[in-house]
């Protein structure tokens, strides 16, 4: 339960960040220099940051968990497995550049805030 509200917490903070404005903005700035509008896109674009705020919570847990996870199954086994978060960020990234294809955008300028760094 604790971890769920550290997460939303965690979310919150990344939507009030100059970088998630800005990449927001680009996007919807370049929709209506296509002259693509309609509440049909917007909701796109709502889809995309939602990948792009679990794509920097992805990245997150790998910078401090690292790639290989220690394990301990209960029974006495112990070992190392791989962070499934690194998987998870593939299939986020594969998802985020479907919705640009979609809107028919190409990737935005990684605009770098002042008041948002993660890592």
């Amino acid at each position: 339960m604790a971890f769920e509200v550290m997460e939303k917490e965690e979310v919150k903070s990344l939507k009030r960040t100059a970088r998630y404005r800005s990449v927001k903005e680009n996007l919807s700035d370049e929709l209506k220099r296509n002259g693509v509008l309609g509440k049909t896109y917007s909701d796109l674009i709502e889809d995309y940051m939602d990948f792009w705020i679990t794509k920097q919570l992805l990245v997150k847990d790998i910078m401090e968990r690292g790639t290989l996870i220690k394990y301990n199954n209960g029974g006495g086994q112990t070992g190392w497995k791989k962070n499934d978060s690194i998987e998870q960020l593939v299939k986020v990234n594969t998802q985020m550049l479907k919705l640009l294809d979609a809107l028919g955008l190409s990737p935005p300028v990684d605009v770098q805030g002042d008041d948002d760094e993660l890592l």
